[in-house]
């Protein structure tokens, strides 16, 4: 196998659930070949660079086999290698996210005993 479209490969490698999606991204300017925008058609050769942004992670991948076929987990990631900036830009900014959002006060509803209480407190007012 030479080459394969890139929705098929995306696909295949496990970054979408489905071709369709797949499609989408790379219509949406999601997913760039060695830079550049391309169709969901373009042909795949080894050694191809993508950048490929999936919410707020981007990941910076080589293709460095062709698959058409969907298979496991642990075979998807045999096709390609991330590289190592992609991999620490990636942890770093996971941390930061964690870090900012860790500090954050989670919303806690109350419980039901403290919303009976509410409600007496707010009717017992106005009586």
């Amino acid at each position: 196998m030479e080459k394969v479209r890139i929705d098929k490969w995306l696909w295949a490698a496990r970054f979408y659930k489905t071709r369709s999606l797949a499609k989408a991204a790379i219509e949406g300017g999601k997913v760039h070949i060695d830079g550049q925008k391309s169709k969901p058609s373009r042909m795949l050769e080894l050694g191809l660079m993508l950048n490929i942004r999936q919410g707020e992670t981007s990941k910076t991948v080589e293709v460095i086999a062709l698959s058409e076929q969907r298979r496991g987990a642990p075979e998807a990631q045999l096709l390609y290698q991330e590289t190592q900036e992609s991999i620490d830009l990636r942890e770093k900014t996971s941390a930061e996210r964690s870090a900012f959002y860790g500090s954050t006060p989670a919303s806690v509803r109350p419980n039901k005993k403290q919303r009976r209480q509410i409600h007496r407190f707010v009717h017992n007012d106005t009586d």
